[in-house]
């Protein structure tokens, strides 16, 4: 892990800025891109959030169920175990 040296303190709703140096390494350039929160032990973990298949981590050839994304390839194994 590496330090930025970026210190930022919460406001009084319990929020902070993320500089715009590290959106746009994270490439956070829309309203629409997210981030993924995760915590390890006393670490909050940001990090940019890729829609992938919830079964396989694929990111490609998604397509979206309730929304949940699933990869076409584990839709596909879904429905021949349905069929048998």
């Amino acid at each position: 892990m590496k330090a930025t040296g970026i210190v930022r303190k919460f406001d009084e709703n319990g929020r902070f800025v993320l500089p715009m140096e590290l959106r746009k390494k994270l490439r956070l350039t829309s309203q629409e891109d997210a981030l993924e929160i995760f915590v390890e032990d006393d670490m909050i973990i940001l990090r940019k959030y890729e829609p992938s298949c919830i079964f396989c981590a694929s990111m490609e050839d998604l397509i979206g169920f309730k929304e949940k994304k699933i990869c076409r390839k584990c839709a596909e194994k879904i429905n021949i175990l349905i069929e048998e």
